[in-house]
């Protein structure tokens, strides 16, 4: 065979050709053509990689259909079916059969049924039988022909034989050499011609007359031809009959709808349609569908016309209500829910809850199988709250369709999850998903038998039902506020009280006194350094003039850490220096609770409360405050079961982070302020914490946000920014431990002894060194013995405060810079930092790469804390990114601490700063502090070191820092 010859003229055209074994196949080939223009015998099959020499024959189509054909050419056919390399001649000959040729077949007739409709304005051609490629041109009909199938039946057999029509003409085809060529769509060769057939016939239902006249069937195996041929022939095509009937038939029709119950799995839907007596499942692809009756010896076909437009139509709006097919090949349905819910209950529910819609569109539902009678309607409740002294009453009744039924009736199902309610008429009511959610609350926290009462403290429940439009509540407007900080009673401040509120401080304020007013417990838990201190102080010292008008007495209880007591009782000393205070701590405490009466407020801490819990049962308080009251979080420690007995009018706790490490932080702390809030350990564990914690459950959350938040008052720093200064100071004193207190009183007495006795001999100036070197050691002991004793291993209270505090701030997600001027201090935090994983940076005299450091810390989230030597970063850093310093021991210059506090408030500072100065009581740092007071016009103008303070205090400072 010659290459053709690309330069000269050349044709391309699609060739019907026969192939031994796959039947017929389509050939592209380019053909050369001769000098008057006719083909010449030169020609190519063409393939993608040889058509582009090509291109000035093809066109963009031509390239498309060679690419198609390819698929279809024996060398990749056999490839497709036979992974290794083999020959066509052995492959046809000892690999190929007929259940390969049924696989092979329909795909290669799908690609030539793609390029007959392709190549109507091309040339095709039949291959001659020595594989000459434009042996016979070919026609292709320009329009469908059309086939009527006849049944003829006498006394003894059916005859059955198709006619055809093209151009409206009858086409002899029968014995005129006409081939099948392509069966699923049929094409049929007949002269030269290929014609295609309306509604996709099968060739094969043309095949047996190509050289027959009809096909006779006896009349005893009628009734199963009627059924398994006839029926669905009826169904798809034309026919025509003669000795039976054919009725064409339309009605209007009905959706229908039945639910499948799978218990425990996911039910479904089946939807399908009546027309008249007749039903049809949705989706089996038909738009006629017949069924036969039979009488005696006459058959008559009813053929119904479906209106499957209509049926999408209904199958959308089910859609569109939320259904979804249950799989590509079952037409069933199913509720689109997600993860959530109850897969078996999910399609009656569904039923019910579109059941007003559904019966607009004319949907009639069925009950599924089984005994289980099953009430399809709309559910309701109406709920209707009103409110009394101490709780409120709740009226409920629920509708089930037609039915009416006290709500506490389905008290036991919605908490014990039970779907399934019996009506008095016998069928069954589902409960809706959602009732369980909206309502398990409210259900567990009421009591009674006849009608619901829930306690007043549960009126986060009743704000959720107002909120949620689910019920019509009556109660007082006062009460409504609980839900609303901002509108409460604003209460003039105490007169004898030092200083003013910041408004929010305000807010808090009126917010104790409306909680007292009902009788409720509350949760003050702003962020640190907000001033819950000074909120209390106002509300204690407004409750003892209220008390004095009244001509009565008013004792409350105040329980904090033992770091606190100080800064408590400085800040009263400040702001309410009226309120009489008693210190109830230390060994030599008062053992009698009839002293109590004689003060204002019981300053304990929680130590104390445990060991003397007997003493102070007895006494009834007025308030008792938990401050820190995270304290008591664990509901089997003894300072829980201490408090717990305490006895007083009105409980309040305060706390920045009531949460410390779980959701079941809460239940303590909210079980002290209001009992019974939230339900038993137990029930808080499994139906809050464990969905809280272990499947993030937001639901859950919500509900439990609900139940505490009109008892929850919390600020974070940035909600009240505007009100805030630039930067806010707080003195923190810290109590020594015991083992510390020792080693302190040990050193001090030997520093002491030797500089008196100088003082005393008059060379107290040139012993101006051993008082640094002893006042140094004393102020590194307040901040941890282990700084001059490595072998020290008890514990130091200023680094147990600052460690508490950290925590806080940290898990406020805040920044923190933690200044000392010793390197050794820093250690020891930056040991603690390791233990924990807490990232750092660190910054002293010795770093090299400051500047990294720096930007480190700036830009890096996770880095939180920076650990600081006042020598070393004093100057020229921009920390802005940090919002809290934390300054570990007071310095002899105040002008070093302020540039220490400059690195973080500077320009481009956004946050307001907060300062913790750390300060252990009965120390030399406190004493250095109120000389640094008295001296301080000094400290401005000269003090620069620490020698030149030293050079400024007098033999009188000295003996009152040793005292």
């Amino acid at each position: 065979m010659l290459r053709v010859d690309s330069t000269k003229p050349c044709q391309i055209i699609y060739s019907l050709a026969r192939h031994e074994y796959l039947s017929y196949v389509i050939e592209p080939h380019i053909v050369q053509l001769n000098p008057n223009g006719e083909f010449s015998l030169t020609y190519q099959r063409l393939f993608s990689n040889t058509a582009s020499e090509f291109s000035s024959c093809l066109n963009e189509s031509d390239f498309k259909l060679i690419k198609v054909l390819e698929d279809i050419e024996q060398g990749n056919i056999i490839k497709k079916y036979y992974k290794k390399p083999i020959r066509p001649y052995e492959f046809f000959s000892k690999v190929f059969n007929e259940q390969l040729f049924d696989v092979i077949r329909p795909k290669i007739e799908k690609k030539m049924a793609e390029v007959f409709n392709s190549v109507r304005d091309k040339e095709i051609y039949l291959m001659s039988k020595e594989g000459y490629p434009a042996g016979r041109k070919l026609n292709i009909a320009t329009e469908a022909a059309t086939i009527l199938f006849h049944f003829k039946r006498n006394e003894t057999e059916i005859r059955y034989y198709p006619t055809i029509k093209y151009q409206n003409m009858r086409i002899e085809f029968m014995f005129k050499g006409a081939e099948i060529v392509c069966n699923q769509p049929a094409w049929l060769l007949l002269d030269d011609t290929l014609y295609y057939f309306e509604k996709d016939i099968e060739g094969k239902k043309l095949l047996p007359f190509l050289n027959k006249r009809f096909i006779a069937i006896p009349r005893t195996s009628e009734q199963s031809y009627m059924e398994r041929f006839v029926a669905p022939l009826i169904e798809k095509h034309h026919v025509h009959a003669e000795g039976f009937t054919i009725n064409t038939e339309k009605y209007d029709a009905v959706p229908m709808l039945k639910p499948i119950i799978v218990d425990g799995g996911t039910s479904q839907l089946q939807l399908y349609f009546r027309y008249a007596g007749y039903i049809f499942p949705y989706g089996d692809g038909r738009q006629v569908s017949v069924r036969i009756e039979h009488h005696d010896d006459d058959y008559l076909f009813h053929r119904i016309k479906r209106s499957v437009t209509w049926e999408k139509g209904k199958l959308q709006i089910l859609e569109n209500m939320g259904l979804k097919p249950a799989s590509s090949l079952f037409q069933n349905l199913e509720v689109d829910m997600g993860d959530d819910g109850d897969r078996a209950f999910s399609v009656l529910e569904w039923l019910n809850q579109h059941h007003d819609e559904l019966q607009a569109e004319g949907f009639i539902i069925e009950q599924p199988e089984g005994n289980k009678r099953y009430l399809f309607g709309s559910s309701k409740i109406d709920l209707q709250v009103s409110e009394r002294n101490d709780w409120f009453d709740i009226y409920a009744v629920v509708y089930f369709g037609p039915y009416q039924i006290p709500f506490i009736e389905l008290r036991n199902h919605i908490l014990n999850r039970k779907k399934e309610f019996m009506l008095p008429s016998g069928e069954i009511a589902v409960i809706p998903e959602k009732w369980f959610s909206q309502y398990s609350n409210l259900l567990h926290f009421s009591d009674g038998n006849q009608e619901l009462k829930l306690k007043k403290h549960h009126i986060g429940l009743i704000n959720e039902l107002a909120e949620g439009e689910l019920a019509s509540i009556t109660m007082s407007r006062k009460l409504q506020k609980l839900t609303d900080f901002d509108d409460l009673e604003d209460i003039p401040m105490p007169e004898n009280f030092n200083g003013s509120l910041r408004s929010y401080q305000k807010a808090g304020y009126n917010w104790f006194h409306f909680l007292k007013k009902f009788h409720f417990g509350g949760c003050l838990a702003d962020d640190m350094g907000l001033g819950k201190t000074i909120q209390t102080l106002a509300l204690l010292q407004k409750n003892k003039e209220e008390a004095e008008a009244n001509g009565t007495k008013s004792t409350s209880l105040l329980i904090m850490p033992t770091s606190l007591i100080y800064n408590w009782i400085n800040e009263a000393k400040k702001f309410t220096p009226q309120l009489r205070l008693m210190v109830h701590t230390g060994n030599f405490r008062y053992k009698h609770a009839e002293v109590f009466a004689n003060y204002d407020v019981v300053v304990t801490t929680y130590g104390v409360s445990r060991i003397d819990i007997e003493l102070l049962k007895d006494f009834v308080f007025d308030y008792t405050i938990l401050d820190e009251s995270q304290n008591i979080k664990n509901p089997s420690s003894k300072s829980y079961q201490a408090v717990k007995q305490l006895k007083s009018r009105f409980k309040l706790i305060l706390s920045g982070t009531p949460v410390e490490n779980s959701v079941n932080d809460l239940w303590t702390q909210m079980s002290f302020i209001n009992p019974g809030l939230l339900g038993s350990q137990k029930y808080f564990l499994d139906e809050f914490v464990t969905p809280i914690e272990k499947k993030k459950d937001e639901d859950k959350a919500h509900k439990l946000q609900i139940l505490i938040k009109p008892f929850v008052l919390r600020r974070t720093k940035e909600q009240v920014a505007t009100e805030l200064p630039p930067k806010t100071e707080h003195l923190f004193y810290c109590q020594m431990s015991d083992e510390q207190a020792e080693v302190y009183e040990k050193v001090k007495s030997e520093y002491r002894n030797e500089l008196l006795q100088g003082l005393e001999a008059g060379t107290f100036v040139q012993s101006q060194i051993q008082v640094l070197q002893g006042l140094t050691k004393l102020r590194q002991i307040a901040n941890h013995p282990s700084m001059i004793d490595e072998a020290y291993e008890g514990d130091s209270g200023k680094f147990e405060d600052v460690v508490h505090t950290l925590t806080n701030v940290l898990e406020a997600g805040h920044k923190v810079l933690i200044f000392s001027q010793f390197v050794k201090q820093l250690s020891i935090y930056r040991d603690y930092l390791d233990k924990q994983d807490i990232s750092y940076a660190y910054l002293d005299g010795s770093t090299q790469n400051r500047g990294d450091v720096v930007k480190n810390f700036q830009e890096d989230e996770k880095t939180s804390v920076f650990l600081i030597s006042i020598k070393a970063g004093g100057v020229g850093l921009n920390l802005t990114s940090a919002d809290y310093v934390f300054i570990l021991d007071p310095w002899w210059n105040p002008a070093i601490e302020q540039q220490a506090i400059d690195r973080t408030h500077r320009i481009g500072q956004t946050k307001n700063i907060f300062i913790y100065k750390f300060i252990t009581k009965d120390t030399v740092e406190e004493k250095i502090l109120a000389l640094q007071q008295r001296k301080l016009s000094v400290a401005r103008a000269l003090i620069t070191t620490e020698e030149s303070f030293i050079k400024t205090l007098t033999a009188d400072d000295i003996r009152e820092i040793l005292k």
